[in-house]
């Protein structure tokens, strides 16, 4: 079994296994996503070290809440590492931890950082495993103008730089489609229902939502409430929000993710198979944000063995091509992040119907 252990303990109790700072929120308005986050963490950590660890050193995960304010992460994140408690670090959460996470690590140590993001940000020793707004959001888009006459658009999400950094990329996209942006805003965390009536005011065909966690939940329930019917496209809408927003029937909620639980292929089925056989079958739902961080681990071990080093120079001269096996398939490094399918995917009451995949 591999073993969790908190950033004090890690600290107070030396080690000779390799230690992963697992940065992940398990407070904080994306709290819903830690404990499949964990799990599926830790399914990945067994899995290596039952067939040897990472260069000869079993793995232990070192769990950092990332859901608290991102330099409050980020200066914890850098005093493990200071102090040589871990030496490496992976998780899923917003980009505002991630963007200063990565300043404070300066290089020092390898970071595979799992969920979409907003692109760019490139750095010594940094590996992005999640898809950017072209790969993500840009075809569900043409999609939905193309089949669902969606030609005015309302885009809101949380006030931090993926929101920001996504809107600027869809705008550019309406535009060359001969769509229209009929409203825009930037709700601070815990005020996204705030902006209802900006919205429903603006009469879109299609909004889209990046929003986070709980508040993109309590925005589907109160638009849902309010009786509206415009198609809505979300950036982090997985399973445990659907399920927190109590499901949809409108026929109109859409995400946009490169892996879903529901997913039929043999590499999702065997992963799916191996989570319910290692957590049992009241586990928290896989989905994607959780996924990643199966793969962010996987991802550094295969660094590891490539370069045989954890020194990061020698990470990156060997990342090109790096490969793992996940629930999504082959994912291989192309300069240091992968491109790989995303899956439209529509709520049909509790589950998603996948809708379309584009490569």
């Amino acid at each position: 079994m591999a073993a969790v252990v908190d950033p004090l303990e890690a600290r107070l109790l030396p080690s000779g296994s390799l230690r992963i700072g697992l940065v992940v929120p398990v407070s904080g308005v994306l709290g819903l996503v830690g404990p499949c986050a964990i799990n599926c963490a830790v399914l990945a950590a067994e899995e290596l070290n039952a067939a040897g660890g990472v260069l000869g050193r079993p793995l232990e995960l070192v769990l950092v809440d990332g859901g608290r304010p991102a330099r409050e992460v980020a200066a914890e994140v850098a005093g493990l590492v200071a102090s040589g408690t871990i030496q490496a670090v992976a998780g899923t959460h917003a980009s505002d931890v991630r963007v200063e996470v990565v300043a404070a690590l300066a290089g020092r140590v390898p970071f595979v950082y799992a969920p979409p993001y907003e692109g760019g940000g490139h750095a010594p020793g940094v590996y992005f495993l999640g898809e950017t707004p072209r790969r993500q959001l840009e075809p569900a888009i043409d999609w939905l103008i193309r089949t669902r006459r969606a030609q005015r658009w309302f885009l809101l999400g949380n006030d931090y730089v993926w929101p920001r950094l996504v809107h600027a990329a869809a705008r550019v996209r309406l535009r060359a489609a001969g769509a229209s942006v009929v409203g825009e805003g930037l709700a601070g965390y815990g005020q996204a229902t705030r902006w209802l009536d900006r919205v429903a005011g603006a009469r879109p065909d299609a909004i889209l939502l990046t929003l986070i966690g709980s508040d993109l939940v309590a925005f589907n329930r109160a638009y849902a409430a309010a009786g509206l019917g415009a198609a809505r496209l979300c950036g982090a809408l997985e399973e445990h929000g659907l399920l927190g927003i109590g499901g949809d029937g409108t026929g109109e909620l859409y995400a946009s993710m490169g892996y879903f639980r529901d997913l039929t292929t043999e590499p999702a089925l065997d992963f799916a198979e191996r989570y319910a056989a290692r957590f049992g079958p009241d586990a928290p739902m896989l989905n994607a944000h959780g996924h990643g961080c199966y793969e962010a681990v996987a991802m550094l071990a295969a660094l590891c063995g490539r370069a045989g080093s954890l020194a990061v120079p020698a990470l990156d001269a060997v990342a090109e091509g790096a490969t793992i096996t996940s629930g999504r398939g082959r994912l291989t490094l192309r300069d240091r992040q992968v491109a790989h399918p995303v899956h439209l995917a529509r709520a049909d009451g509790l589950q998603f119907f996948l809708e379309k995949p584009f490569l």
